[in-house]
């Protein structure tokens, strides 16, 4: 959660799914709360975090109103439940609720909300109506849905606000104009309804011309087959496609057909890069627009919405999020209606761009991210990054969106290789205690935290005196768990000021409470608890593949696209989607198992996965659970949804596109690489020297920046003439972009990191740069989470997982910079991988096969050969 008032995060009890809707019998269902808080534009949180402290004093004054309303009317009834359905314009709403209390007095039932509230009462009743409308559409609800059960019983409402601190009371009678607002409620939710069913008929009517104006060789026989696996199986697409093949266009080609024969309602296609999202908009437009092309019939093109990070669409001059210092968060629902906001959510013409966004929030005074939150049910595109779906503390912005229905969703991961690691981050966490202790003395200054600030001064104290170690003991570990859970168990009945707390300590309690949510939502994850250096705590996730899985399972449809599969099984695995339910085992499977096979115990009522040697009365309990034939193929079906498929495109263009030798000369390990660094540079000088001054650039790429700067630095003290660029240490795309063009025309060697944005994110060396040198394999850095990983692995024996947790990462950032040196037809390149490791074949059978080679350069006049051919 993060603890201010308008972000998605939120503890796990105030999460809810969003209504749900059936457009084809035109019928929806949802609570009365859910109705009465529907709205497209910004949410009024209110209270915000402190509402989780005022819903605890909220049972209080409840169980005393109780307990007063007995003692005046004993037959008062409390928690009532009520159910049914209110016809509006063709909808059908189907509501349900729970009313706190119902009297019965002289022939009237009187229906009664309880709301505890922070502000100061009595107050003037148009000002609680103002300030807290949903609580009046909630308890108007009620009163419509009671009318429906018995039109002839005569009924009134009242919510009874009570003041958190004091208990003071004030009742405020339903009127007419809550009743009109009710019909509106219902008038807006069935105005959004209405539009998306003009979105779906827009979908089916959809123009789709090719990405490409000519199909290069391999492109349309991988768009029929990725278009046939999406059509005929549920189960997970895997779409493997060299870089620069066209995988974007050939992806939302099929994509767009799933919309238009309207099996799927919405498509989200997740990218890590910035310039990725850009591309899929500027393709997915120049697909779609209406009258592109004068031959083309009239065809309104999808709503396309790309969401970027809640900080980017600050306007402030500093990131803030907070209501009270806010002035575009503060009061935004009433300007809504009056801002631009509206237009451009519902007019897919206007340019949607981060800029536009930010210009009509500046205008309107609305925050920009209110305006992406309020535009994504009424798009038919989310284009965005990972996080959105797989971390837990954002994707709610996502989850919690009217009408998302996950089932309904066609869902396209590019770049997937990243995703495992993404993923892993999302649950990995880390504590300072110098940080800690700055938020433990922010809290003690607090009136009324005094409780929760002696239990951050324990943990503080913990972490300032942990001791930097590869693995906590068993009984640190359970000490920093109970603290943890100690602190996050009483964050939300603490009455805190998060406007004086400020947004570092706010982030540090949203941090613990974090941890605490995924550890209890994610046991099943494991996790390295250790301490980097002295006063740090570091939780680390070894494998997010369970919860990946799980996450992926919820989607209709799924492609996983990437250009460097490799292993079908083991990318399944590192995904979470090489086992399913073992409640859903096919009786096949287990009747087949060996007869020998061992006793498996069932647990939690699942059948065991083989029969083996089952007692009586395992057998009567395993064929309790599966005795018909449509139990029977419902597990069939089960299965089938739940095993990956593989499309992997072929490129012939790039068959002989690459001249590839190892070289055998050098070991570029670790432990060796001081010894052979002469080698390395001499390597360099000669093919610089052989080719000539204008020969194109060479591509160096090394597993690290230590190893490229020593590098530098042996060329520097030879001389030779050899004009180097190294890679600068940032992120920025411009950045990025402006140093390679700089370094294009300058330098005759660029010296790149494997794994960087440079190596694998930058797209500007195909076809510019024709000359490549690895210096070795990439192999993760040797630390506690790696030794870990391996620990984890065990079982699989060292060669498995010294292949998953070494070999495969690091030789995959080979394959990925390898890719971008040859993007079309008619490009070459020539590859020398300078390290003796490439021959050896663990390390050979993980490269991709254009880039495998039967070529050794066991000398130097070996090399001066392959140079010059």
């Amino acid at each position: 959660i993060r603890l201010d008032s308008d972000s998605p995060r939120r503890l796990p009890a105030l999460f809810t799914r969003p209504m749900h809707f059936d457009l084809d019998k035109r019928s929806l269902h949802l609570s009365a709360g859910e109705f009465s808080e529907f709205t497209l534009g910004p949410r009024e949180r209110g209270e915000g975090a402190a509402g989780l402290w005022r819903a605890q004093l909220g049972t209080h004054w409840h169980r005393e109103l109780r307990a007063s309303t007995t003692e005046a009317d004993p037959k008062a009834e409390f928690e009532v439940v009520v159910a049914g359905a209110i016809f509006h314009r063709g909808w059908t709403f189907h509501l349900n609720g729970r009313i706190d209390q119902r009297q019965h007095a002289d022939g009237r039932f009187t229906v009664r909300e309880i709301k505890t509230v922070l502000r100061t009462l009595p107050a003037d009743e148009t000002e609680l109506r103002t300030e807290f409308p949903a609580y009046f559409l909630q308890l108007a609800c009620y009163v419509s849905l009671l009318r429906v059960e018995d039109p002839a019983t005569s009924l009134s409402g009242e919510l009874l606000f009570v003041e958190a601190d004091s208990g003071l009371s004030q009742r405020v009678s339903l009127a007419l104009v809550d009743e009109a607002r009710f019909r509106a409620q219902l008038e807006r939710i069935a105005t959004f309804l209405g539009q998306r069913v003009e979105a779906r008929e827009r979908l089916r009517s959809l123009r789709i011309r090719p990405a490409f104006a000519d199909y290069r060789p391999g492109q349309a026989d991988a768009l029929e087959r990725l278009d046939s696996a999406l059509a005929t199986r549920p189960a997970p697409v895997l779409f493997e496609a060299p870089t620069g093949f066209g995988k974007t266009g050939i992806l939302l080609e099929a994509a767009l057909r799933r919309l238009r024969e309207g099996s799927l309602e919405r498509l989200i296609y997740l990218t890590s890069k910035s310039t990725g999202q850009l591309q899929v908009v500027s393709t997915l437009r120049s697909m779609t627009d209406a009258g592109a092309e004068p031959s083309d019939p009239a065809s309104p093109p999808p709503s396309i919405w790309v969401v970027r990070p809640k900080s980017e669409h600050c306007i402030n001059d500093r990131f803030l999020c907070h209501r009270e210092l806010c002035a575009y968060l503060r009061d935004g629902p009433r300007r809504w209606e009056k801002s631009g906001a509206v237009r451009l959510i519902l007019d897919p013409a206007l340019p949607r761009d981060l800029p536009a966004i930010k210009a009509v929030g500046a205008e309107g005074l609305i925050c920009p991210y209110e305006i992406t939150r309020a535009a994504l049910p009424c798009a038919d595109i989310w284009v965005g990054d990972f996080n959105y779906v797989f971390s837990p503390s954002v994707r709610a912005l996502f989850f919690d969106q009217p009408g998302f229905d996950p089932a309904r969703t066609l869902l396209i991961v590019d770049e997937a290789h990243n995703l495992p690691s993404r993923a892993a981050d999302t649950h990995s966490f880390r504590y300072d205690g110098v940080a800690q202790e700055v938020l433990f003395d922010a809290l003690r200054s607090q009136r009324g935290a005094q409780v929760l600030s002696r239990a951050l001064e324990q943990w503080t104290h913990f972490l300032r005196h942990l001791p930097a170690s590869h693995s906590l003991k068993l009984a640190d570990e359970e000490d920093a768990r109970a603290l943890v859970a100690e602190a996050v168990r009483l964050l939300p009945i603490t009455p805190l000021d998060y406007t004086s707390l400020g947004p570092e300590c706010s982030d540090e309690l949203s941090r613990l409470a974090g941890l605490s949510e995924s550890l209890a939502s994610h046991a099943d994850l494991p996790r390295l608890w250790w301490s980097p250096s002295a006063g740090q705590l570091a939780v680390t996730c070894l494998d997010a593949a369970p919860a990946i899985g799980e996450i992926l399972r919820e989607f209709g449809a799924v492609v996983l696209a990437s250009a460097t599969i490799g292993s079908t099984q083991e990318f399944a695995a590192a995904l979470g989607l090489d086992s399913f339910d073992a409640r859903a085992e096919p009786l096949s499977v287990l009747v087949a198992a060996a007869p020998e096979a061992p006793r498996v115990q069932a647990a939690s009522g699942a059948p065991p996965d083989r029969l083996g040697t089952l007692t009586k009365r395992d057998t009567k309990r395993l064929f309790r659970q599966i005795t018909s034939g449509a139990e029977l193929l419902r597990v069939e079906e089960a299965k089938e949804a739940s095993t990956v498929s593989l499309v992997r495109a072929s490129a012939p263009w790039r068959e002989g596109a690459y001249d590839v030798a190892v070289d055998l000369r050098v070991d570029t390990s670790f432990q060796h690489r001081e010894l052979h660094r002469a080698t390395t540079a001499r390597t360099l000088l000669r093919w610089h020297e052989a080719r000539g001054r204008d020969a194109p650039g060479l591509a160096v790429f090394f597993p690290s920046y230590a190893y490229a700067e020593s590098i530098l630095e042996e060329l520097g003290a030879r001389g030779g003439g050899l004009q180097v660029s190294l890679q600068p240490r940032q992120s920025e795309l411009l950045a990025q972009t402006a140093w390679i063009e700089r370094a294009l025309q300058s330098a005759d060697a660029l010296f790149l990191v494997l794994g960087s944005s440079f190596a694998e994110g930058i797209d500007l060396l195909g076809g510019r740069v024709s000359r490549a040198m690895v210096v070795g394999p990439a192999l993760p850095e040797v630390n506690p989470v790696q030794h870990a990983k391996m620990a984890e692995l065990a079982s699989l024996g060292r060669a498995v997982s010294f292949r998953r947790v070494y070999q495969a990462p690091g030789m995959q950032k080979v394959n990925q910079a390898l890719g971008r040196m040859v993007r079309a037809p008619g490009q070459h390149a020539k590859v020398l991988l300078h390290c003796r490791r490439f021959a050896d074949p663990a390390y050979a059978a993980l490269l991709a096969p254009e880039y495998r080679s039967t070529l050794a350069l066991g000398d130097d006049a070996a090399l001066d050969r392959w140079i010059g051919a």
